[in-house]
């Protein structure tokens, strides 16, 4: 199978300073060199070579055992000391394995109709009860049926086709020699068979199938593509059509002096061929040894590479798992992601960058530590899948940061400090995981959904005060009453003259209020002027079952909850613009505000998007009021005619 060039293939150094460094061999784009594969015969010295190396490496592991191996086979010893000369003809392979049968290699021959039948005749006169022949006449009954004769007839002829052994490698290079000589022997013969036989040798059809195979063969002998084994070892020849810009998708790494396969990423070419597996070791490419370089060499080596590249590879001895589908997981990241800042990340140059409210599917999660993963939208960009930290390695290392900084300001100005005992070490552990569960955000499993039409997701516009969130709330309102409302606050005030109960206002007794508080049915409260204030969930699904927008203006600190309440809200963060924009904006609503203070603004807003930005579905600069309000109303529809990506837990 000819496959695109390799690019990808990483260091896993056994030290622990590069556990974590790998070295990608190729890079794409650059201008590389056209390196010739070599004659045949050198790649058949190199094979035996190497063989003979690895004959001599297993005989010094076992320098103390030279018993015979009870289960070789007593015919492959006697082919090994008197090698058959000529070419096998498959005619004759039936014969072949009935001899091997009778010394000791069993084959499984179809067993005929006719003694099945005699078989079963046999059987039923050992039997003495009336039920096991009236069983034994229902079987003769089947047996007898054309149908059933038919259908085994087909049976046994599959089974025969199918025990025989397809060559994997040409038989002779001398396919037209061989015509040739049939026709010479057929010049003598009168039998129609063989008038008819001669006919087809000469035509010009066949000579010319002939020569192309003979051509064909040729090729395949001489690249050895086909698997050699050699006391149990097995030295194979694989060959890569390297295409520039057309990564492979592989990594390597060094142990000791051998360079081997370390991982295949998923999508990549070697990965849709099968050709190159993780533990195989790569001895050769184009006819120069690998084995004793560095992976920075073989890096440099391939760079001046491209065009047919011959490897040499010592397949992995390690016991493959049976393929299973892997299903793919879908999953907004809770933080940033930069590979090149990551000193842990085996191969920058397989490492995926993201930010923050990304969805990433994840389709491989075979190394615990390092997932595989595409960009949502970038699929078509991305070659192959991209190395992501996984959840539980992400979660581990951030709480061992969290908590070196929490240590580092303790003792920030202290002289000395008290060691901990080793009681409260070993509680410090147990608190780990969940710690690492509670306080440390990574991933979050999403699905895609689409909202009914009857049941209109709540829209809650976030930002800092004089971001423009309240104004774009109220326009909104006003512009269009039928298709948005907000949900009637709750309070413990007394009503005001022209305020009606359930209109402006839910008034309620503190008592009443501060239950529904304690049952968790507010999404947001709080106290002014001595009266309590909220927004209940109860409020929020009355707008939505009138069939209307529920339009929510919230603190930050209401979007945990808010999206615990089984709302599906979509939530929408209104960013400031930069400072000089905000000062202008502000002075067209006639305010003057200091430069401290459209730093705080900005600062604010930057505090939300870091300790909240996993919640935001979408994101709106508020740089233009009207263009704001454009791109808010088009996102608001798109919630009618696109799926979204909401948390699985939602949809459970």
């Amino acid at each position: 199978m000819i496959m695109s060039h390799m690019n990808g293939y990483v260091q896993e150094a056994s030290d622990q300073a590069d556990a974590h460094r790998e070295r990608a061999i190729d890079c794409p784009g650059e201008q590389n060199s056209l390196v010739q594969c070599p004659h045949s015969s050198a790649h058949m010295e190199r094979i035996q070579h190497y063989q003979e190396e690895l004959r001599k490496r297993r005989e010094a592991d076992n320098k103390a055992k030279h018993e015979i191996d009870p289960n070789a086979s007593v015919r492959l010893k006697k082919l090994s000391q008197n090698p058959k000369v000529g070419v096998d003809n498959p005619t004759f392979e039936g014969k072949d394995r009935a001899s091997t049968k009778e010394e000791g290699c069993p084959a499984e021959p179809v067993i005929e109709l006719e003694e099945l039948l005699q078989a079963v005749r046999c059987a039923q006169r050992c039997l003495t009860d009336d039920q096991s022949q009236h069983d034994v006449e229902v079987l003769l009954q089947l047996l007898t049926k054309e149908d059933f004769q038919n259908a085994y007839a087909v049976y046994s002829a599959v089974s025969q086709q199918m025990s025989r052994v397809s060559p994997t490698s040409p038989l002779t290079v001398q396919a037209q020699d061989l015509c040739q000589e049939v026709q010479k022997m057929l010049q003598s013969s009168q039998q129609q068979e063989g008038l008819e036989l001669r006919v087809l040798l000469t035509s010009p059809h066949l000579q010319a199938l002939m020569q192309a195979h003979d051509n064909v063969a040729v090729q395949e002998m001489a690249e050895a593509v086909n698997v050699t084994h050699y006391l149990g070892e097995t030295v194979k020849l694989v060959r890569l059509e390297k295409a520039r810009d057309t990564p492979l998708g592989a990594t390597v790494r060094n142990d000791i002096d051998s360079v081997i396969v370390s991982r295949v990423v998923k999508g990549g070419m070697a990965e849709r061929s099968g050709l190159l597996s993780e533990g195989d070791e790569i001895v050769e490419i184009n006819g120069i040894p690998i084995r004793g370089k560095h992976i920075n060499e073989v890096h440099d080596l391939l760079q001046h590479m491209q065009g047919t590249l011959t490897f040499l590879l010592i397949p992995s001895c390690q016991v493959k798992p049976a393929p299973h589908r892997q299903t793919v997981m879908h999953v907004r990241a809770c933080f940033d992601y930069d590979p090149s800042d990551d000193p842990f990340v085996p191969c920058r140059e397989l490492g995926l960058s993201f930010r923050k409210g990304d969805i990433l599917h994840i389709i491989s999660q075979d190394d615990p530590n390092w997932w595989q993963a595409y960009r949502d939208g970038d699929e078509d960009n991305q070659p192959f899948a991209g190395l992501v930290p996984g959840k539980s390695f992400q979660q581990h290392r951030e709480f061992l940061k969290k908590t070196v900084t929490e240590r580092s300001r303790e003792q920030q100005g202290k002289l000395w400090y008290v060691k901990k005992s080793k009681k409260q070490r070993k509680k410090n552990a147990l608190n780990l995981n969940s710690l690492e569960d509670e306080d440390i955000l990574t991933y979050e499993e999403m699905s895609l959904y689409h909202q009914p039409s009857h049941h209109k997701r709540p829209i809650a516009l976030v930002g800092p005060t004089n971001s423009g969130h309240d104004d774009l709330h109220r326009r909104l309102v006003s512009i269009e009453p039928e298709k948005f409302a907000v949900a009637v606050p709750h309070t413990t005030r007394n009503p005001r003259i022209h305020e009606k109960n359930g209109r402006d206002y839910y008034f309620v007794t503190r008592s009443s209020f501060e239950a529904d508080l304690a049952a968790g049915k507010f999404i947001e409260s709080g106290e002014y002027e001595k009266n309590l204030y909220g927004t209940s969930t109860d409020s929020v699904r009355h707008v939505i079952n009138a069939g209307r927008i529920c339009l929510l203006c919230l603190h930050n600190r209401s979007l945990r909850v808010l999206r615990s309440s089984k709302l599906k809200p979509y939530i929408i963060f209104i960013a400031p613009p930069s400072q000089e924009r905000l000062r202008t904006l502000l002075a067209i609503e006639g305010k003057t505000p200091k430069p401290e203070e459209l730093k705080d603004i900005i600062e604010k807003a930057r505090e939300m998007e870091q300790n909240f930005g996993h919640f935001f579905d979408a994101t709106v600069v508020n740089a233009d009021p009207d263009a704001a309000f454009h791109e808010l109303r088009r996102l608001i529809e798109k919630l009618h005619t696109e799926p979204q990506w909401v948390p699985t837990s939602w949809l459970c």
